[in-house]
């Protein structure tokens, strides 16, 4: 079960044309969610994917899958460590600013819509949704684009195709091993 939520909710990292992806399962078994991902992180670290909890609640856990090199590259982006910096982020390393995400998360302030960052998104719209919400967006799809739409548009495809070929590979194969692509 966890394989196939992996591949409909992360398809576009595993394929590595998204830094990261975030998806809720069931976790009424912490203890079964847990071996389930030392086990995906064990099989894929060497191809570079972490998967992590992030948040468990009522019987639900926020899981995010993404891959620690790309996610490093985008943080180092100086729009975004202003952005982290804002918020109080140690945006010194990677490692410590996804800990500090995942208390954000627990702690249930207000949603930390930096999340945005860690999944890929352009700093140019995490920032315009953090100023403005919903407001002002030019267009809609995986998050609100108030900068390229049309470059956004692209990727939105790209990230569609990609879930729809992996999801029929899987579904064909029933292994997860055959579409980690190797990634730095």
């Amino acid at each position: 079960m966890m394989e196939e939520l992996i591949v409909r909710h992360c398809a576009p990292t595993l394929a590595g044309l998204k830094t990261g992806n975030l998806f809720s399962c069931q976790a009424e078994d912490g203890e079964r969610l847990l071996a389930g991902i030392r086990q995906v992180n064990r099989r894929f670290a060497s191809r570079g994917i972490r998967l992590i909890p992030m948040k468990n609640k009522k019987g639900r856990a926020l899981i995010y899958m993404y891959r620690p090199q790309k996610l490093k590259r985008d943080l180092a982006d100086e729009s975004a460590q202003r952005i982290l910096a804002a918020q109080n982020y140690p945006v010194s390393e990677e490692g410590k600013c996804v800990a500090y995400l995942i208390h954000r998360l627990e702690a249930g302030e207000d949603f930390p819509h930096e999340i945005g960052l860690f999944l890929g998104y352009p700093p140019e719209d995490v920032e315009a949704f953090i100023k403005y919400g919903a407001a002002g967006a030019k267009y809609t799809g995986v998050w609100k684009v108030y900068g390229n739409v049309e470059a956004a548009k692209r990727k939105f495809a790209r990230f569609k195709k990609c879930t729809r070929v992996y999801d029929e590979v899987f579904r064909k194969y029933h292994s997860l091993d055959r579409l980690v692509v190797s990634c730095s």
